[in-house]
């Protein structure tokens, strides 16, 4: 699988976080038998430390958000933002250009070009401000 495949796949992960109420690996071990894709190392240690660090996570981009609050922005654009961040600040491996631009890519996917822009946005604050 694909580095961005997989990023994907912890989108729609942090995504079924928003609406659930289970431990990380309670959801993987579900989408492990719903799903076709295989659990990687990858999604599975990014969307254990996007839950595991959530709070820092929303403590990062809540302050860097124009005109709304984290409890207002759909969903979709939460996820995304809450991957990137994670990406940015947990993950030496990835430089923060590429966290920008995977989200950014994902956004145009599953949202519209407004979110895209606005995520774009969002994460370039976030990266100005990142000692990474």
């Amino acid at each position: 699988m694909k580095r961005n495949e997989e990023r994907k796949t912890v989108f729609y992960l942090v995504f079924e976080k928003c609406f659930r109420d289970e431990s990380c690996e309670e959801i993987l071990s579900i989408a492990q038998e719903v799903s076709e894709f295989k659990i990687t190392d990858y999604i599975s240690s990014t969307f254990c430390g996007v839950i595991n660090n959530l709070s820092e996570i929303d403590g990062i981009i809540s302050p860097c958000l124009s005109n709304w609050s984290i409890n207002r922005l759909p969903k979709t654009t939460l996820s995304i933002l809450r991957l990137a961040v994670f990406e940015m600040k947990f993950n030496d491996e990835i430089p923060v250009s590429v966290a920008i631009d995977q989200a950014v890519e994902i956004a145009k996917e599953y949202s519209d070009e407004k979110d895209a822009v606005y995520i774009n946005g969002v994460l370039g604050t976030i990266a100005r401000e990142c000692d990474k």
